[in-house]
Formats: C-alpha cells, sequence, structure tokens
C-alpha cells in the first residue's frame, strides 16, 4: 500500500505526509515520542497490516491474550476512515505513563463503525519506549440534577440544544 497523507490525520487543518508522520515509527528508525504517537502509529499500523509493530508496541506484560489472527481480521477486512483523539493526559516526553482517549473509524462487512476507546499507556524498558498496555471503553459523562431545567434551557447533557427539543420530550 503506497500512502501520501498519513491515515492518522495528526493534524485536522493541513494533512502530514506518512513518511514525516507514521512511517519512521512503524519502521524502527524512530519510536514514538508520546503515548499520542504511539497511539497514532498504532492505528495506521492497523491500516498498513503490521501485525508485528502492533504486538511489539503492547507491553511484554500484556501480551498474553494477543490474538494474531484476530488482529489481522480486523486490519484486514476493515476500510479505514481516520482516527480522531479525544483527551491525551500526560504521555509526554518525560512522564512515565499516560492515557490517549481516541475514535477509531471504520467500515467492516459494509456498516460504518467506530471504536471509541481510552487507552493506557507506559514508558520504559524493554527498550525504553512507549508501550500499549490495555484499552477500555470509556464511561458516559455523567449528568447529575441539582436543580430544575425549564422548558427553554439549554439540556444539561451538554447537547446545545433546549431541553424541551432533547431530554425533556415527553415519551
Amino acid at each position: 500500500m503506497i500512502l501520501t497523507t498519513c491515515p492518522c490525520r495528526a493534524t485536522a487543518t493541513t494533512p502530514i505526509s506518512y513518511d514525516a508522520c507514521c512511517r519512521p515509527a512503524l519502521e524502527g528508525t524512530k519510536p514514538a515520542a508520546t503515548a499520542e504517537a504511539l497511539m497514532r502509529s498504532r492505528y495506521t499500523a492497523y491500516v498498513v497490516g503490521n501485525l508485528d509493530y502492533l504486538i511489539e508496541t503492547v507491553a511484554p506484560e500484556a501480551r498474553h491474550d494477543i490474538e494474531r489472527g484476530s488482529l489481522e481480521s480486523w486490519s484486514k477486512e476493515s476500510k479505514w476512515h481516520g482516527l480522531d483523539i479525544v483527551e491525551t493526559v500526560d504521555g509526554q516526553p518525560g512522564d512515565k505513563t499516560g492515557t490517549v482517549e481516541f475514535v477509531a473509524h471504520f467500515t467492516r462487512d459494509d456498516k460504518r463503525q467506530t471504536h471509541h476507546e481510552r487507552g493506557t499507556f507506559r514508558f520504559g524498558e524493554p527498550g525504553n519506549h512507549w508501550y500499549f498496555i490495555d484499552g477500555v471503553k470509556p464511561k458516559g459523562k455523567t449528568i447529575v440534577k441539582d436543580q430544575q431545567v425549564g422548558r427553554n434551557d439549554p439540556c444539561p447533557c451538554g447537547s446545545g440544544k433546549k431541553y424541551k427539543k432533547c431530554h425533556g420530550v415527553a415519551a
């Protein structure tokens, strides 16, 4: 597969080339400098089918449940549309841990889908690199109802709609 623009969508405003973005990490010439960079390169590894990179960037203590066949199936049987980073906490040079919440967009079995996950990463041995540890589905935002909401007030869910047009609709 020949790529010009990096599939990870490292910048939303100006596309960056695959050669300048994720390719050095995937080829082992320059390790990912941050947890987010590792997440982006792992997404790109799914796009290009680099299963070895996906396995090698999982922390050794977390590799016990990796199924190469499942990785290969998901990689090859999906059409990848892009990656959105929702939030990054820590995971910068000098940090030992970090989390990256992301949404991967893909089509599989003719159905457009998303994979939303909060990944945990660590920096260290072996090799003094960033490693993926695990991922969990993020919990929804809790809405605290501590006051009465009027019909024309903004909905407390954060949708930007009036309460009467969102969650205030009578069932």
